[in-house]
């Protein structure tokens, strides 16, 4: 039998049991609000975690992982997690959830050559994507700090501006005859 077939059969309860383990590292709350809301409005955090987790699942059935398309179905799950200042580890492990619950299904066929050679290319497809989540993570944060710099820096100069220890160029150029330091 091949892995392909059983992941095929069994695709909605691996998603479901997926998408309750990410859902399940927010606080109690939180992770009830988004299993039950159905609704993509009223809960966009929940739709996108569920339709980036059933792209991801397929992009994963596939012989070998796209990459591009991976990263591109990662992003916005990921891109959530790290603005809700989830650590690396527990932003990108979720990817890792599957391997156990894709093993669960398989029961008693695990120890069928074929099924267990499908089962190994399938792990390494996983870490891939992890490899690829932890990537998409980094950029995001990055990008929150760039943010988060900017602003303080803007917030440093308009509070010197009005304190009248700085002002602006009108023409951008400076005035070689005139010194702020000689007056």
């Amino acid at each position: 039998m091949k892995l392909e077939d059983v992941l095929a059969k069994k695709r909605t309860t691996i998603l479901k049991k997926w998408f309750d383990h990410v859902v399940d590292t927010y606080p109690t709350d939180t992770s009830r609000f988004l299993k039950s809301q159905k609704d993509p409005f009223a809960n966009p955090v929940g739709n996108t975690t569920r339709e980036g987790l059933g792209a991801l699942f397929a992009d994963l059935q596939k012989e070998t992982l796209d990459l591009s398309a991976a990263a591109e179905h990662l992003d916005p799950i990921v891109r959530i997690r790290a603005v809700q200042h989830f650590s690396p580890g527990q932003a990108t492990g979720f990817v890792f959830a599957i391997k156990p619950i894709v093993r669960g299904q398989l029961g008693e066929l695990e120890t069928d050559r074929e099924l267990a050679d499908g089962l190994a290319a399938f792990n390494g497809r996983v870490d891939q994507l992890c490899l690829i989540a932890f990537d998409c993570y980094m950029k995001c944060r990055e990008k929150i700090y760039q943010i988060q710099a900017s602003e303080q820096r803007n917030q440093f100069f308009k509070a010197f501006e009005r304190a009248g220890l700085v002002t602006e160029i009108e023409n951008g150029e400076p005035d070689p005859g005139k010194s702020d330091l000689t007056q």
